[in-house]
This record gives structure tokens, sequence and C-alpha cells, in this order.
């Protein structure tokens, strides 16, 4: 099975400028997501989809094919991710004759994940017919309990009201929270549909302190926190 990682990384950033090149825990941000999956064997080729030469030169740095760069109109804030996926995957239709038979894109924004996390989802993928593996962690709100929406009069009301009223958050319907760890996706389906969850989603749950998503300095300074933590952890055992 010809499995290919590309870790998407755009140089604009509104929410944290430089983020995908910033140093986090002694190395650029994105070098985590590319040692991640270059410790992945069943991984063939880890490739990087940016329009940025800074973020190009630290890809190349710490290991990453960098192959092609991504046009200006598929790296701006508005620009869905869904069709980056398609441009790297015409890219390699075009270069090598075929469709992978596996994508696994690996975000940025999570370095505190594992590479068991991506062997998770590459197995979750293998052992059940479906077209992409998402990631999941212990969602934070309800919209059956504590989540709420503003309706037309100004009044506010639960996203999702219940059948019957619920008095206590464990009495909601479990959901979860989408995490950005990894996402393991049929090549195909990528290009013949436009979103996720118009296909067959099977997930795989997180731990939440490997969840988190940087978009901000917060979860930037949140998240090295963690790491400390951890190390710390680490090194007492």
């Amino acid at each position: 099975m010809n499995v290919v990682a590309i870790i998407f990384a755009r140089g604009g950033s509104k929410g944290l400028p430089g983020k995908n090149i910033r140093p986090f825990a002694g190395k650029p941000l994105i070098a985590w997501s590319i040692e991640h999956a270059l410790a992945i064997k069943r991984v063939d080729r880890v490739l990087v989809s940016t329009d940025s030469d800074e973020i190009a030169v630290v890809a190349l740095e710490y290991g990453a094919e960098v192959p092609f760069m991504r046009p200006a109109e598929l790296a701006a804030d508005d620009s869905p991710e869904w069709l980056a996926w398609r441009h790297a995957l015409n890219y390699l239709r075009e270069s090598t004759g075929e469709l992978p038979d596996v994508m696994v894109s690996v975000p940025t924004t999570a370095p505190l994940r594992l590479p068991q996390d991506i062997e998770n989802c590459l197995n979750e993928y293998e052992n059940h017919d479906v077209d992409i593996v998402i990631t999941v962690t212990e969602a934070h709100r309800s919209p059956y309990f504590n989540m709420v929406k503003t309706n037309a009069d100004g009044s506010v009301g639960l996203v999702n009201p219940p059948q019957k009223a619920i008095a206590r958050r464990q009495d909601a319907p479990i959901v979860y929270d989408m995490a950005t760890i990894c996402y393991v996706v049929k090549p195909e389906f990528v290009m013949s549909h436009e979103s996720t969850f118009e296909g067959r989603v099977r997930s795989v749950h997180v731990p939440t302190e490997r969840a988190i998503d940087i978009d901000t300095l917060l979860d930037f300074q949140i998240a090295e926190h963690l790491m400390h933590l951890q190390r710390e952890c680490n090194d007492n055992n």
C-alpha cells in the first residue's frame, strides 16, 4: 500500500503570525509534524504543501519533501483546506501517474500528538471500509446542555433542544470535539467530494492533553506548558 503523508502549512496566519515556523519546545512548530510523520514506517513519503519559501526551507531541513509550491489562491485565510488537499493529490497523480492508495494529513497545529496516534488512525482505516478517519477528543461543551445560539428575536436557546429537559451534563448524549491530530483519507474520495461528512467516516479517540489545536498565542503557550510538564514527567520516570 502506497501511503503519502502531507503537511499543509501556509505562510499567513492572522491568529498567530509566523505560527508554522515559530520555535516550539526547541524546534520550529512544523518540525514536530514532519518528525511524527517520518516516524511511521508505513508512510512512504512525507511532503509539505506551502506557499511560503521560509516554511519550505525549514521543511527541507527537517527531512520533508517540498516538490511544489501551493498557489496563493489556495493559501488565503478563507481558502478551504480541502482544495489544498486536492491540489497536492493532483500533483502526485501528474508526477507519478497515479494517486497514492492513502493520504495522511498531519496538521502542524497538534505538536503534542504521538506517532502512535497516526498509527492508530491508519489501523482504523485499514480495518474498516471507510473514506476518511478523523480524530476526536472529549467535548468541553454539549449542544444539548450548555451550548446556546441567538434566536431571531434576540433571545438565546440551546443549539439542539432535547426532547425532554436535561438537568445534568452527564445525562446529555455523548458528543466529541473533532481534533486536528491526523486525517487518513482515500484520495479518490477527496477528488470526487467536497467535504468530510459526505463520506463514510470513522474516528480515533485521542486524550485531551494531546489534542490541543494551536490557533492563537494562548493556545501556543498552553501547548508549550503541557510539553514542559510531559518532559518533566518523563525525566522523573
